[in-house]
């Protein structure tokens, strides 16, 4: 894996973003934000669930109204995302948002764009230019035939020279298309001239199912490659899936460890218990912890006894039955029946002597 690409140092509220520190997990709100109640509710879901920044919209002045409410109830810094009517972002600005989001291509051209950056400037918060395959400006359509990634590029640097006009240089840039390819080598073009931090995803990707694929293999290609400061997985669904999806991709790259890692074999012909039963049990009721454990849940002795002692608790399926691992050693044979309750005891009682440690 690639050396992590040096960017500017950021922060978004408490959050440092770029400059080295860690990829951190973004997520959006999809309640009505002028709810507040109902927002902060879901903030607070999705903080239990590890996201580190949430961003709400602000489609118009009652929901700007709430911004301050929700900002000041919120666990974690909160981002106001703005189209359309810049006086929305510049009123999130005076509310005490931790960042700004907006496309200047459609927030009224140079002129607002800056008045925004103004306000930004005077707030001591940083903003998030966004550019989106779906909102290219027409000329470099065009140009570029397409949503390219080429015309990608050259709408970030069209913005990125409206920020210098600004003197405004606490941003964060993020270049998206639902298509995968072209937000890799959009987000690869630009990484490679700029050393303003990105926040990386591919925008639109689908359901949980489609659009976690997509995502992993965007985001995993994206962090491979150093690139990338924070990451948002957009999916059509609860954006606690988001968030869950989001850290998978970073434990299994190594980059950040939060909540366990869950091994377990694929079925075949082998296995005498199931497996699929009691390895679905388990990761759902061990997916709340937050302390970093590696849970093993195998069907058969070809790899399950290998497994199972790599964790730190696992299990080795037989007939009927199963060996329970804990740190590399035996500790006793359960019936099928017990293993997945077995499994979690341990799992929780390790992670409550991991807490209590640290």
């Amino acid at each position: 894996m690639e050396t992590r690409r040096k960017t500017r140092r950021i922060r978004v509220g408490g959050v440092p973003v770029g400059g080295g520190a860690p990829v951190s997990v973004q997520s959006m709100t999809n309640t009505d934000t002028r709810d507040v109640r109902a927002t902060l509710a879901q903030i607070r879901s999705l903080e239990r669930e590890g996201c580190e920044i949430a961003r709400v919209a602000v489609p118009d002045a009652k929901a700007a109204a709430a911004f301050a409410k929700i900002r000041a109830g919120s666990p974690i810094p909160v981002i106001a995302d703005i189209h359309f009517d810049h006086r929305l972002a510049i009123a999130c600005a005076d509310a005490g948002a931790d960042c700004l989001r907006i496309n200047p291509g459609n927030v009224g051209g140079e002129k607002n764009t800056i008045e925004v950056l103004r306000a930004a400037r005077a707030n001591r918060i940083p903003v998030r230019i966004g550019v989106n395959a779906g909102s290219v400006e027409k000329d470099l359509l065009s140009k570029y035939g397409g949503p390219t990634p080429k015309a990608l590029l050259a709408s970030a640097a069209r913005y990125l020279k409206i920020c210098g006009k600004a003197r405004f240089t606490a941003l964060k840039f993020s270049l998206k298309a639902s298509d995968v390819v072209t937000t890799i080598e959009a987000y690869r073009l630009f990484s490679r001239r700029y050393d303003v931090p990105l926040h990386i995803g591919v925008t639109e990707a689908g359901t949980i199912f489609s659009g976690t694929i997509k995502s992993s293999v965007g985001i995993g290609v994206l962090l491979s490659d150093g690139i990338g400061d924070t990451l948002r997985v957009s999916l059509t669904g609860p954006p606690e899936e988001e968030v869950r999806v989001g850290w998978q991709i970073l434990k299994s790259l190594g980059l950040r460890h939060r909540g366990p890692e869950f091994v377990s074999c694929p079925t075949c012909g082998r296995v005498s218990i199931d497996i699929v039963k009691i390895a679905t049990e388990v990761e759902r009721r061990l997916s709340h912890l937050p302390v970093p454990l590696k849970v093993a849940v195998m069907g058969c002795a070809v790899n399950g006894p290998g497994e199972a002692r790599e964790a730190d608790v696992g299990v080795a399926g037989g007939k009927g039955e199963g060996l329970i691992f804990v740190k590399g050693k035996i500790v006793r044979k359960v019936k099928e029946s017990e293993i997945a309750a077995e499994v979690v005891r341990i799992a929780e009682t390790l992670a409550a002597e991991k807490r209590r440690s640290e």
